[in-house]
């Protein structure tokens, strides 16, 4: 007598939709993870994690409300506890191991985003942080703020200071230039 194949069963809320809407969500995962990483490797576990605890908690997230700031939440979590953990790690803090790592640009828009990825480095995380979920991201200054906890002043602040350091480090004329549609004319190779 053979026994029938055990299925795994789903947790409480997780469902087909929930697939469909936590593997939609995947790219802007990775563009945040990245952002915070800088570290492929690193950042692909990350949204492994986030993925595999919204999975298991998919009952704590009330439908109808913002799946991917709910996601970004787990995923700063994440990323803050293995910070806490990481802490006893060797920094290279000169960039003297990074500097070996690294290649020529072969184009211009290669030169320009590396100087601005040099640029944003400088930034704290928290206004790095900020800069990236307001800008890149495009999340209200609210859902930046409920993400990271803190309040919408505060965010607001944050990604004020952020992009005036940038326009500043970058010798921009304002904020004008920063923004989708600059990067986007830029890897488009058209000028503002």
């Amino acid at each position: 007598m053979t026994c029938p194949p055990i299925q795994p069963t789903a947790p409480g809320g997780a469902d087909a939709e929930m697939r469909d809407l936590l593997l939609a969500a995947i790219p802007a995962l990775r563009a945040f993870a990245y952002s915070l990483t800088y570290n492929l490797d690193r950042s692909d576990d990350l949204v492994q994690d986030t993925l595999v605890r919204a999975w298991t908690k998919a009952e704590s997230f009330q439908r109808g409300t913002n799946l991917t700031a709910w996601l970004f939440t787990i995923l700063r979590n994440l990323f803050y506890s293995e910070q806490r953990k990481r802490k006893r790690e060797v920094e290279d803090a000169e960039g003297l191991h990074a500097g070996r790592l690294t290649s020529l640009p072969e184009q211009e828009i290669r030169v320009e985003m590396r100087e601005f990825q040099a640029a944003l480095d400088t930034l704290p995380l928290s206004q790095r942080e900020a800069l990236v979920l307001v800008g890149a991201q495009s999340f209200t200054y609210e859902e930046a703020a409920a993400i990271c906890g803190v309040a919408v002043g505060t965010m607001k602040s944050r990604v004020s200071r952020a992009r005036g350091r940038l326009i500043e480090t970058l010798g921009m004329s304002g904020t004008d230039d920063i923004g989708v549609d600059a990067f986007t004319r830029a890897a488009a190779g058209s000028g503002p």
